[in-house]
């Protein structure tokens, strides 16, 4: 007796449902796009109860040809494929032809379409895979599909549904991927008569972005647009202090489909690589356009997982697509958004633009303009070396740093408190010393070596050295002040490290750090500056640390060649297990300069390590690369090499509530703009924000 028999089509069509249609937002999914492959301008969808009670889609696109509405029920029925050769380019969002038979299914269909504008049409009525009705009646051109009590005849995939909002969350999502896609039609969702999206359709993506993220975060978003033989990527990126918890804001497009890849994810974060915080992922809408063949959208019945063929060369490519365009932007942070009006009627005020004007004959010379003693003005010319602070009384002067020059100022009486150079009455024994001793590129830190490479011998290390007449070499205008050896900084509109582009023609020009006139300092935190366009806030932590990074991650470059032997080895304890793994990845350590020797048991011994490590912190920055080791499956020495860097240079770097004088604050600032990437530290957080003086006086009402 035969055991195999052929499925009965309804209960075949019931179980390629529960493939097709998972959820409510499955079915709009499916609905719309049918809509964009029907060619249509306009899609209007309404869901009821989160889509289990009602889904309608309307749209003015192409409609249904008479003698083919029933046709477009069947199993694998579709118009989009006609032979075998069509599934290697498909340019479709819709092609396998289960859609429609697989909703019929397991709900209440109702089709009312017309293929021209003769106002006749046909209408189908579908109720759990059985045809009710098949006529004639009155329709404008398009496709008006109803989906009612979906599931009601499957209870047990009725049961398992989430709440209503849970639910709508879902289909509002594939709402917005779909209206991000294409700008170009316009879109609305409506929930229980509730607006929720609508689009104008005008082929403006950032206007999507703005209605689905709002204005605020719209305004956050920089353009994008890259091409090469293969690709084009067109689209916007977040500016980095845009973040959100989750993947959620990072929208990949292919061929105007919506699609996750982790390889595109992936590479989206490692463009912005020491940008982000932790856990933090950026806005991105990217649309990317590629020959059909070069993708593979058959390999999942949703459609939202496919294949590249040439995955490696995509990913790079919008990596250094990403990467190319943070890098030219000045990402300083602004703290204060101005709105006016209440609730929905709440709208951003418009930001002043700034035209410089042109320069007089005395502000040429470096005088302030006549009747003008206010220090946000161009700033004279003159050497850049700071000087302690003069004597109560005798004239002072506040350092213009990461610019051209110095401000020269008379002041009379004693010396204010909380200005500049009070700093230095105030500051304690530590702090003074700290950037001499806290890193390399102001003095080392390793006591091995005491007065080599700008070392806590150096006096270099911490006074900045006299500075040229005109504009000075480094990047915006700052300084390269003596330092750790090794260190060079950029020059004036530099190029980031050719390991990065493989040339020095690919590599991108750098924005000019903006130029500050150095204030004070707040609670030894924060770094207080200004110039013509506003107050900034720098955190003098993330700072260090951000000049440190990029000052070890070239020594970890040439490890060898910085390795000094111990004359009292360092002794580390790790359990069995662990020390197993490390005799086999001691190679790693070797890598980083540092030679790390079993010595029995769990223990180890540190016999050699680069001399520029900071001192007394020699053995939590070692333990720290082991646990790291340790927890990586597969050890790339590039990332050895950035997390190695990333550790030393936390704990070399200052720390909160730490005096600085003037003169460290101004060497603090002046490096800094001679970093490649100053704005977020290694760990992601911002290192400057910023209040225009339109802000201000918006504060204290100044401005109405």
């Amino acid at each position: 007796m035969a055991h195999i028999v052929v499925l009965d089509e309804h209960i075949a069509n019931q179980i390629a449902a529960g493939e097709v249609v998972e959820r409510p937002s499955s079915v709009v999914k499916e609905l719309v796009e049918n809509a964009v492959d029907a060619g249509a301008r306009k899609i209007d969808v309404q869901v009821e109860e989160g889509g289990l009670q009602l889904i309608r889609v309307t749209d003015n696109g192409s409609g249904i040809e008479a003698e083919d509405c029933e046709k477009a029920f069947y199993r694998h029925a579709t118009s989009k494929l006609l032979s075998g050769r069509d599934l290697f380019q498909i340019r479709s969002l819709g092609f396998r032809g289960e859609a429609l038979p697989s909703i019929a299914a397991v709900a209440k269909v109702q089709l009312v379409t017309s293929s021209n504008d003769s106002g006749l049409g046909r209408v189908i009525v579908i109720e759990g895979g059985s045809l009710k009705q098949n006529e004639e009646t009155a329709a404008p051109q398009g496709t008006d599909i109803t989906i009612k009590e979906l599931f009601y005849n499957t209870p047990a995939r009725l049961k398992y549904m989430k709440t209503i909002q849970t639910e709508l969350g879902h289909i509002s999502d594939v709402m917005y991927r779909q209206a991000l896609a294409h700008p170009e039609i316009a879109i609305t969702l409506r929930h229980n008569g509730n607006t929720l999206l609508q689009t104008q359709g005008n082929g403006d993506l950032l206007q999507v972005i703005a209605s689905i993220y709002g204005i605020n975060a719209s305004r956050a978003m920089v353009p994008i647009a890259a091409d090469n033989l293969d690709y084009k990527i067109n689209g916007f990126v977040g500016r980095p202090d845009l973040t959100r918890s989750n993947r959620s804001g990072m929208s990949t497009i292919v061929n105007g489909r919506y699609i996750r890849n982790q390889g595109l994810y992936q590479a989206i974060l490692r463009a912005y690589h020491t940008l982000l915080p932790i856990n933090r992922y950026p806005l991105v809408v990217l649309q990317l356009e590629m020959h059909p063949s070069l993708v593979d959208v058959n390999v999942h019945p949703s459609k939202l997982e496919v294949r590249f063929s040439k995955e490696a060369e995509l990913n790079a490519f919008v990596e250094e697509s990403i990467r190319r365009l943070l890098q030219g932007q000045v990402l300083i942070p602004q703290v204060v958004k101005q709105t006016i009006g209440k609730g929905a009627n709440r709208s951003v005020i418009q930001e002043q633009f700034h035209f410089p004007a042109a320069r007089t004959d005395a502000a040429s010379a470096g005088l302030p303009p006549h009747g003008s003693a206010d220090a946000g003005h161009a700033p004279a010319p003159g050497p850049a070396a700071a000087e302690p602070a003069p004597a109560a009384g005798a004239e002072r002067r506040t350092d213009r740093v990461g610019g051209e020059a110095q401000h020269q100022r008379p002041a009379s009486g004693a010396e204010r408190p909380g200005s500049a150079y009070s700093l230095g009455r105030q500051e304690t024994a530590a702090g003074s010393a700290a950037l001499r001793e806290a890193a390399p590129p102001y003095g080392g830190g390793a006591s091995a070596s005491p007065g080599r490479d700008g070392g806590p011998g150096s006096d270099a290390a911490v006074r900045p050295a006299p500075q040229p007449q005109g504009r000075p070499a480094g990047r915006g205008g700052a300084a390269a002040y003596g330092g750790g050896s090794g260190y060079t900084a950029p020059q004036a509109g530099g190029r980031m490290p050719d390991a990065l582009y493989g040339s020095p023609e690919a590599a991108p020009e750098l924005p000019a750090f903006p130029e500050l006139t150095l204030i004070g300092q707040h609670h030894g935190t924060y770094l207080i500056a200004q110039n013509e366009d506003g107050l900034y806030l720098i955190d003098q932590h993330a700072a260090h640390e951000r000049v440190n990074y990029e000052y070890f991650y070239e020594k970890f470059g040439h490890p060898a060649d910085a390795s000094q032997e111990l004359l009292i080895p360092i002794t580390l304890e790790f359990t069995s297990a662990e020390s197993e793994k490390l005799k086999e990845r001691l190679n790693w350590f070797e890598s980083a300069g540092v030679i790390l020797e079993h010595f029995g048991g769990g223990t180890f011994r540190v016999v050699s390590h680069p001399y520029w490590f900071p001192s007394g912190e020699e053995a939590a920055i070692i333990e720290e690369m082991a646990e790291w080791v340790l927890q990586e499956r597969q050890i790339d020495l590039a990332k050895l090499r950035e997390k190695s860097s990333i550790l030393v240079s936390c704990k070399a770097s200052i720390k909160a509530n730490q005096k600085l004088t003037p003169e460290e604050a101004t060497t603090l600032i002046q490096r800094l703009a001679a970093c490649k990437q100053p704005y977020t530290c290694p760990h992601g957080r911002p290192i400057v924000v910023s209040f225009s003086t339109y802000d201000l006086e918006k504060l204290f009402k100044r401005v109405m």
